[in-house]
């Protein structure tokens, strides 16, 4: 009984390092294919803009997390929390630079 408990208890502490390993690509994928349509037509199709604008809302790494849920919210998707944070990691790489 011992031994099949073992391999159990590990994979209890061993996954979620594993499960909520940031996905830059994955969050690049989920911006791409939800994000861009509405900021071009907020922005005049430069929607990337609204990452970079001078007066931009954004000014914290939990104020984009926050937003992020918003904007999942209005859209309707259903992403799970490493997802969201897949979205959190491409965009402050590539955008926001805030320190984690």
């Amino acid at each position: 009984m011992k031994s099949l408990l073992t391999p159990f208890i590990i994979s209890l502490f061993t996954w979620p390092a594993s499960g909520f390993a940031l996905d830059i690509e994955r969050g690049q994928e989920l911006h791409d294919s939800n994000c861009t349509s509405c900021h071009a037509a907020i922005y005049s199709d430069k929607g990337n803009e609204i990452y970079t604008r001078e007066n931009r809302k954004i000014n914290s790494l939990s104020e984009l997390d926050a937003q992020l849920k918003r904007c999942k919210n209005s859209l309707g998707t259903n992403w799970p929390e490493d997802q969201i944070l897949d979205l959190q990691h491409y965009l402050n790489s590539t955008f926001y630079h805030f320190k984690e």
